[in-house]
């Protein structure tokens, strides 16, 4: 059986990230394009695309460490060494092998998931938050800056300057993580050679986010109509009108939901 580590000079451990330094480093150093179309370097590129192809992907990699785990079982069974005995206790020093091995790679699997779901919630509670918080603000028209003393407006810029930091970060980070850059996409060969892995579209996903901003404002808006009377209960909280104020509150919306939501994340964890 055929060992993609071995083909990509990487530790069976290795994390997605050196395995995808690994595959790029190679790329680029055996290129048919850059070895004068040499059939010996193409087939070992055809080798190390077929090998980043498999352990590349999390769960195509926990499918064949497994099938890999069972050859190098069965090997070791069918060998000449004590290990290979058929001594009942060397039998069971090899299950034990097996398992533990076996464990460590749905702890590997596991582990990846989990930090995948976290980078995902870590733009999607952020981009939640703004979308709802944009409809509220459209909605209720809160005027807290307006009719705050000194220190309090001070301490809502402080908020606002901090939230817009921490929300153009999440979304970069996001990006970054879950997007690829169309104009990119082809820039060179060895991108054409290597699978995409990042699921969405940058174009797209930044359509998205503006998008959701202005129909969650317009929402808003429509359905803010019907709430009017808030003004009138509490005009020195709301207004009858938009302001411009109203910009400040959804970054700090976004901040004090994220704060928490990674509060509660440690908490659990």
């Amino acid at each position: 059986m055929v060992n993609y580590y071995e083909t990509l000079k990487v530790s069976p451990k290795a994390s997605n990230s050196e395995i995808k330094s690994a595959y790029r480093r190679l790329a680029r150093k055996l290129h048919p394009d850059k070895n004068d179309g040499s059939e010996t370097t193409a087939r070992s590129f055809a080798a190390i695309a077929e090998a980043y192809e498999i352990i590349g992907n999390p769960k195509e990699r926990a499918v064949y460490d497994n099938r890999l785990l069972h050859a190098q079982y069965n090997g070791a069974a069918n060998g000449d060494s004590v290990f290979s005995s058929s001594n009942a206790h060397a039998r069971r020093w090899r299950q034990m092998v097996y398992e533990h091995r076996y464990n460590e790679i749905i702890d590997r699997m596991i582990a990846d998931e989990r930090r995948e779901a976290m980078a995902l919630q870590k733009i999607i509670f952020p981009t939640v938050g703004l979308f709802i918080s944009t409809l509220a603000v459209a909605m209720f028209k809160p005027q807290i800056f307006a009719n705050s003393a000194a220190i309090g407006k001070i301490l809502l810029i402080s908020l606002f300057v901090a939230g817009v930091i921490h929300l153009f970060g999440r979304i970069r980070e996001g990006m970054e993580r879950f997007t690829y850059n169309d104009a990119a996409l082809h820039e060179s060969i060895l991108d054409e050679n290597e699978p995409v892995i990042k699921p969405y579209s940058r174009f797209a996903a930044g359509s998205l986010l503006v998008g959701g901003v202005v129909a969650s404002f317009a929402i808003g808006v429509v359905i803010g109509q019907y709430f009017e009377f808030v003004s009138i209960v509490s005009p020195a909280m709301f207004s009858n009108s938009l302001k411009l104020e109203f910009v400040f509150y959804p970054p700090i919306f976004v901040l004090l939901v994220d704060l928490m939501h990674s509060f509660a994340s440690r908490v659990e964890g």
